[in-house]
């Protein structure tokens, strides 16, 4: 291990962790973006459902580790809520045992130090047209019908075990033509995916009452930016204002007078599944 230490944000998963530095990938970004302060870490294995994920869990995530993970973001359940194979075999977990093996994932996190905190990524939409026409007959039993219960579901445990979730089967629709702009193959993110997953993430992470913050603006920032050189260029004010596209703007009161009566307009209407 290379010093000096850093908080760990360790990212658990299957096809969608693993390939979150691909392409502007979200796990990609959030390494841009911690990438003075916090250390990420991937562990996504593609294919996977929380059957898997359970199975290794002490081994990824060993509790007598003397460093445990600040930050466990983690996302199941795509896999999971496939169709039944006919054989029996293949990646469908049914809904009760999914939402059961998340519980004792979470609980197990939870239980590695008094300081780690977790996130769950809730299943996300996919485009159903567009993973016939790339994998045809090769990939079957994907739908936005089993996916939403499974979405659904998971947020509800969220609440119930005190993990904080991320609704990306919403965040996701809310983009314009969603459909078309959101997926590489149907079921894995573009770059403009990837940058709602990012947003959702930090939103969550800038509001928990964790103690402490592991917002990327609280974390100290390795070393010096000049060292005290004068007249240096201030590296400083640049760090802060690269990832502002990441980050809410703040809202004038002008801004604030425009919007305040929007809810005695109707508003325009929007499809959801």
């Amino acid at each position: 291990m290379v010093g000096p230490s850093r908080p760990q944000i360790v990212l658990f998963g299957s096809s969608i962790v693993q390939y979150s530095f691909s392409d502007g990938g979200w796990g990609a970004t959030l390494a841009d973006i911690y990438s003075r302060t916090a250390d990420i870490i991937v562990r996504g294995y593609a294919g996977w459902n929380s059957r898997f994920a359970l199975k290794v869990l002490d081994q990824v995530f060993p509790k007598d580790a003397v460093i445990q993970p600040s930050l466990v973001i983690v996302y199941f359940g795509g896999n999971d809520s496939m169709e039944p194979h006919l054989s029996g075999y293949g990646p469908h977990v049914p809904l009760s045992e999914f939402i059961d093996n998340m519980r004792k994932i979470g609980e197990h996190l939870l239980g590695l130090s008094d300081k780690t905190r977790v996130i769950y990524l809730a299943p996300p939409p996919m485009n159903e047209k567009q993973i016939q026409l790339v994998f045809g007959d090769a990939i079957k039993g994907r739908s936005n019908e089993l996916c939403r219960p499974y979405a659904e579901a998971l947020l509800n445990l969220c609440r119930e075990i005190n993990v904080k979730g991320v609704d990306m089967w919403t965040a996701i629709q809310q983009e314009d033509d969603w459909l078309n702009s959101c997926f590489t193959d149907g079921i894995h993110f573009t770059p403009k995916a990837s940058e709602i997953v990012v947003k959702e993430i930090l939103k969550v992470v800038r509001e928990a009452d964790w103690k402490p913050s592991l917002h990327w603006k609280s974390l100290p920032v390795e070393f010096p930016f000049d060292f005290g050189i004068p007249n240096s260029m201030s590296l400083s004010d640049l760090e802060l204002t690269r990832n502002q596209q990441y980050e809410p703007e703040p809202v004038s009161l002008c801004d604030q007078e425009l919007t305040r009566n929007e809810q005695l307009e109707p508003p325009s209407p929007t499809a959801r599944l």
